[in-house]
């Protein structure tokens, strides 16, 4: 596509091609990252905005709780808890916030030797789990001539699907590893992967230095294993005091009014307007806009009212697929895993509780210290997630205390926080993905997400190239707001470049 001139680095004018006039509010419906960013972004361009969310919180699916409303309470990530190295629309916030000095690392799946996995008959260091993992892998083998080398990375690629997967995605691994993958892998020098003596293998060096592996694999795996792999990877970091920094600093920033509870029951798009239709506190409202843009997840906006929505825009709404997520928080007397040598990372903890992470201490230790106890997607997010509050810290309980039985001694468990969001109203689910899709199928559904219906813009991580990261909500944020400012129509076809007007050419 010929280049087009980026609205982001010029102020806008009041006139001429792509000027718009400044008095012409643009109403953004959400306030999560991809609201408050748009939000500021188009302040930064001279566009008033007014920002419309319908639950009491902003932040969306970042959500840090608090044990406590001291500055040192203890904290919970219960939603977005990680940005990766590359992820520069995020990192570039975090700097332009000030918040780059709060940057730290994450420690997340492998990351910690001493934690633990859950095997078929117990729990084990996962310094000590190769020689059970690759028991448990040629037990399933039609035959036995495959390298160590191999069966190791087998062996390791299982433990981190079985950890982060759904249970469908988990079976797919295996008839995949089984049916094609290890015979692909044989072929290779695998040994300068292999690390700590045999008891750990490097998968993102392996998949770096040979792609053709990740080709090997059938869909929905191939697609599934970007995601594995950012999410195990040694180059992740979290924010010092929690992520809610983030949103609340945005939030700072933006000048327009930020209206909570107020509801979007319904959206109607007209050639020259958009009709909201609302609940503001429990009691219905209509406002009439010449201009909106749409941060709600697709899983809440199809339970809506729509109007006016042609036939693509509607079926796209109801086809991106969103993965349930649920964490489960428990407010610990004491860091009590640090005495086993248990400093960070996470455990593959099976069961219905999947992953469990031991998040660092930023405050006073005194005043004890957070496990995440439960963190799983899919069909095991549900079954949690269709549980009452009580049943599901009881669950929980029950089954990490076979891992962790510290958690049963009297006075250690001194509260529990959840969210699941797949029940959660405000979004419908975890995040959308796109498992199962090759490259041209995911680009495809975000240029048809992220495809305006007259004067009613879409964003939010479901309409990027980074579904479920805070990186594609910004993203997302960033492409509305070109198209908002000068009205470039999403599928716009190849063309030459013109001279930018003016008032733009600073």
């Amino acid at each position: 596509m010929g280049h087009i001139r980026s609205p982001l680095d010029h102020p806008v004018g009041g006139g001429g091609t792509g000027g718009r006039r400044p008095d012409r509010t643009v109403v953004i419906l959400g306030a999560g990252v991809a609201g408050l960013s748009a939000a500021y972004e188009l302040e930064r361009l001279g566009v008033p905005v007014e920002v419309l969310e319908g639950s009491r919180r902003l932040g969306g699916r970042i959500h840090t709780f608090r044990f406590g409303d001291d500055a040192d309470a203890p904290f919970a990530e219960l939603g977005a808890m990680r940005i990766a190295a590359g992820h520069s629309n995020a990192l570039r916030y975090v700097a332009e916030l000030g918040l780059a000095e709060e940057l730290r690392s994450f420690h997340s799946l492998l990351a910690d030797k001493n934690a633990y996995l859950r095997t078929a008959e117990s729990y084990v260091r996962l310094r000590d789990a190769a020689r059970q993992l690759i028991t448990e892998i040629r037990d399933g083998l039609a035959h036995d001539g495959y390298h160590p080398e191999t069966l190791m990375f087998g062996a390791w690629l299982t433990l981190v699907v079985d950890a982060i997967a759904p249970p469908d995605q988990r079976q797919d691994l295996r008839q995949d590893l089984r049916s094609r993958l290890l015979d692909h892998a044989d072929h290779l020098n695998l040994a300068p992967f292999v690390r700590d003596g045999g008891s750990a293998f490097d998968l993102h060096g392996l998949f770096a230095a040979h792609p053709e592996l990740r080709e090997a694999c059938r869909d929905p795996l191939r697609g599934f294993l970007d995601d594995i792999l950012v999410e195990t990877s040694t180059e992740l970091f979290r924010l010092r005091g929690g992520m809610d920094q983030l949103v609340r600093r945005l939030a700072r920033r933006i000048h327009g009014p930020i209206r909570r509870q107020h509801e979007v029951v319904g959206l109607e798009a007209r050639p020259d307007e958009v009709v909201v239709q609302l609940r503001i506190d429990g009691r219905p409202a209509v406002r009439h806009c010449s201009e909106v843009l749409c941060t709600l997840p697709f899983s809440v906006l199809r339970g809506l009212r729509l109007t006016g929505f042609s036939d693509e825009k509607l079926r796209i709404i109801n086809n991106v697929h969103y993965v349930p997520a649920t964490k489960v928080a428990l407010h610990c007397r004491e860091a009590f895993w640090q005495r086993e040598g248990i400093n960070g990372g996470a455990s593959s903890s099976g069961g219905r509780v999947r992953q469990t992470y031991y998040p660092p201490i930023d405050g006073d230790p005194a005043q004890g210290a957070v496990l995440l106890a439960s963190y799983s997607v899919g069909e095991d997010a549900e079954l949690l997630g269709r549980m009452s509050s009580a049943a599901r810290y009881a669950a929980v309980l029950a089954d990490l205390a076979t891992m962790h039985p510290q958690l049963l001694r009297p006075g250690m468990v001194l509260n529990a926080r959840s969210l699941a969001w797949g029940q959660f109203p405000w979004s419908r689910g975890g995040c959308s993905v796109h498992w199962g899709m090759d490259p041209s199928q995911a680009e495809e559904q975000r240029m048809l997400a992220q495809q305006p219906e007259g004067r009613l813009y879409f964003a939010g991580e479901h309409c990027s190239s980074r579904p479920a990261w805070i990186d594609g909500a910004i993203e997302s944020a960033l492409d509305a707001v070109s198209r908002i400012v000068m009205h470039v129509p999403a599928t716009l076809p190849e063309m030459p470049e013109e001279p930018a007007p003016a008032e733009l050419a600073g």
